[in-house]
C-alpha cells in the first residue's frame, strides 16, 4: 500500500490518512432496475472514513470504456470491523458504466479518503437528513453516526417511485423515522417537503437539516433552515480531475459574509455549511 500525502485541508486535521490502496471485490449487485452497491475489501485507512467523506476509484478499461480519470465516490459504509468499504452508484456515464464490468476476485484501486465530512453536535437532540438517489448512499452512514451519539433521525428519502427509494432499511435499522416522498404520488413536491421540513422544526424535531443528492432538495432546505434558524449541511456532488486539490477543476462559488468565494469541493469538502453553499 502507497501512502500518499499526509497533510489534510482545514477542519479535517482528525481525518485518517489517505492512501492509494488495492482492493478485492467482493461482492458486486444491482440493487434495483437503476443502482448498485460494491463492496470491496480493503485495510486502513480506507476502512476508517469518515461519513461524507470520498474515493476516487480507478475504473477499469471494459469493452470501448476506457476512463482517463478516476472517478469521486461517497462512501455508503466504511467497516473496520469487516474490512470492507461500501459504494451505492448509479450508471451514467463511461466510468460507472465500466465499474459493471467488475466482479467478486476483481482487483480495484481506491484512493482515499479524501476530503471533509459531516459534523456533529453531541448537543443536538434530533437531525433531519434529507436525499435523493445516491445521495441517500451518503446520508445513510451519517445517520448511523448520530444514532451512535444518542441523537434521533428524520429520513426523508426521495425518489421518482417506490421502488427506486435507496437505503430505507439502513435507516430504518437505527430506529430512524423514515418518510419517502416521491414524484409518482406528487408527495415530493417542494411545496410539500417544505412543509414537512416546517412541521418538524415547529415540533422541535429539526435541530439541523442534512442533504445531498438534489438541487431541488437543497434549495429547499437552505430557505427552511434560514427561516427556521436551524443549522444545516450539504454534501455537494462535483466532477473532479485530481481529487485533492492540486487541478482546481472542482472549484464553486460560497456565499461567505456576504461576499462570493471560490472553494474546491474535493478539498474544502465535500460537506460544507448549508447557508453558503449556492446552487448548482
Amino acid at each position: 500500500m502507497l501512502e500518499a500525502h499526509a497533510t489534510r485541508p482545514a477542519g479535517a486535521a482528525n481525518a485518517p490518512a489517505v492512501s492509494d490502496c488495492p482492493t478485492e471485490v467482493v461482492s458486486h449487485v444491482a440493487v434495483n432496475a437503476e443502482y448498485r452497491h460494491l463492496v470491496l475489501r480493503a485495510g486502513a485507512p480506507a476502512t476508517l472514513a469518515e461519513p461524507g467523506q470520498f474515493f476516487h476509484l480507478l475504473c477499469p478499461a471494459n469493452g470501448e470504456d476506457k476512463p482517463y480519470l478516476r472517478r469521486p465516490m461517497s462512501t455508503y459504509r466504511a467497516d473496520p470491523a469487516t474490512g470492507t468499504v461500501e459504494f451505492l452508484y448509479k450508471v451514467t456515464g463511461l466510468g460507472t458504466r465500466a465499474l459493471t464490468a467488475l466482479a467478486s476476485g476483481d482487483e480495484l484501486n481506491i484512493l482515499g479518503p479524501l476530503g471533509v465530512g459531516f459534523r456533529l453536535d453531541p448537543a443536538w437532540r434530533t437531525i433531519v437528513v434529507l436525499g435523493r438517489g445516491v445521495g441517500l448512499a451518503t446520508l445513510a452512514p451519517l445517520a448511523e453516526a448520530a444514532h451512535a451519539l444518542g441523537i434521533a433521525v428524520t429520513a426523508i428519502l426521495s425518489a421518482r417511485r417506490a421502488d427506486l427509494v435507496m437505503s430505507a432499511e439502513r435507516f430504518a435499522a437505527i430506529g430512524a423515522q423514515v418518510v419517502p416522498v416521491l414524484d409518482s404520488d406528487g408527495s415530493s413536491e417542494p411545496a410539500r417537503v417544505a412543509a414537512l421540513l416546517d412541521g418538524l422544526a415547529e415540533a422541535g424535531r429539526a435541530d439541523a437539516v442534512f442533504t445531498c443528492g438534489s438541487n431541488r432538495l437543497f434549495r429547499l432546505a437552505k430557505d427552511v433552515a434560514a427561516r427556521r434558524g436551524i443549522a444545516g449541511q450539504v454534501a455537494l456532488e462535483q466532477q473532479m480531475a485530481c481529487g485533492l486539490g492540486m487541478c482546481f477543476c472542482c472549484v464553486r462559488k460560497f456565499e461567505v459574509d456576504g461576499r462570493l468565494v471560490d472553494r474546491r469541493v474535493c478539498w474544502d469538502g465535500p460537506v460544507f455549511d448549508l447557508k453558503e453553499a449556492t446552487s448548482w
